[in-house]
């Protein structure tokens, strides 16, 4: 069981997530996450998320980073625990513009489906897998890649996301097209596939790529408003002397060149 922690969200568009812990209780995050912390909190620099080490050894810990390495993240991650008598605090921004989720995996039936990258930090207990898309489109243009994030337990994990967020509950039998990009998460009960956005000169000359994410319940989804590879994309060509040869982000020559690295 994954530890109890409780917590507040601060801020609005740079947002950071103080999570308070009773004595012996944990947090792990990932490797500079971390914003402050008060004089009773102990790190701990572990493989993986910790929750293999308990009950797999020095396998399971293995096992754990190579997920991790997988998914693009750093191979260690930082266990902070209360090692005092009283409550103590530890906080941890988001590392651009956007907000902080704090989704229950207990009442989510478990388990979540993460974007890559979007995990920030979660009570000890909760483990931080791979999802593989099994279907090649998917994987190829799904603007994910192949391997998603896949969060699993009982406790408290906090996502981050750009922009806005939206979530969604979708029927059995309903379906909603996405931009690629602005999968935040979604419960494992919902199917995620690709379709092609329309006609050749949709495609090409509409600005938003080549390819819809269609996702069809039952469950739920979270969406983002600026996805980080959009803000990017801005930053870039708002940089005075690079000359970008790629166009507009969801055109067709800023799209192609993303379509097998995951990053469209």
């Amino acid at each position: 069981m994954a530890h109890e922690v409780d917590y507040k969200i601060v801020g609005d568009d740079m947002q950071f997530v103080e999570v308070e812990l009773d004595p012996g209780e944990s947090a792990v995050a990932e490797a500079g996450a971390m914003m402050y912390m008060s004089g009773g909190i102990g790190m701990e620099t572990i493989f993986g998320d910790g929750s293999g080490q308990r009950s797999g050894g020095v396998m399971g810990a293995l096992l754990g980073a190579g997920r991790r390495l997988l998914t693009g993240e750093s191979l260690f991650m930082t266990v902070f625990t209360n090692q005092a008598s009283g409550k103590h605090h530890v906080a941890f921004a988001a590392p651009y513009p956007g907000k902080i989720l704090a989704l229950d995996l207990k009442q989510l039936g478990g388990a979540l489906i993460c974007q890559k990258d979007s995990f920030l930090c979660a009570a000890r207990g909760v483990s931080i897998g791979i999802a593989f898309q099994r279907r090649l489109g998917v994987g190829l243009f799904g603007g994910e890649g192949f391997i998603m994030e896949r969060l699993e337990g009982d406790g408290l994990c906090f996502v981050h996301a750009g922009g806005m967020v939206h979530p969604r509950d979708l029927q059995s039998g309903e379906t909603l097209r996405v931009d690629t990009g602005c999968i935040v998460a979604l419960q494992p009960s919902v199917s995620y596939d690709i379709q092609l956005v329309g006609g050749v000169k949709t495609a090409l000359f509409g600005g938003e790529g080549l390819f819809f994410a269609t996702l069809t319940g039952p469950g739920r989804v979270w969406l983002q408003s600026l996805p980080l590879s959009r803000l990017a994309g801005r930053i870039y060509k708002a940089i005075p002397g690079i000359a970008g040869s790629r166009r507009e982000e969801g055109s067709l020559l800023g799209g192609i060149g993303d379509l097998l690295d995951g990053d469209s």
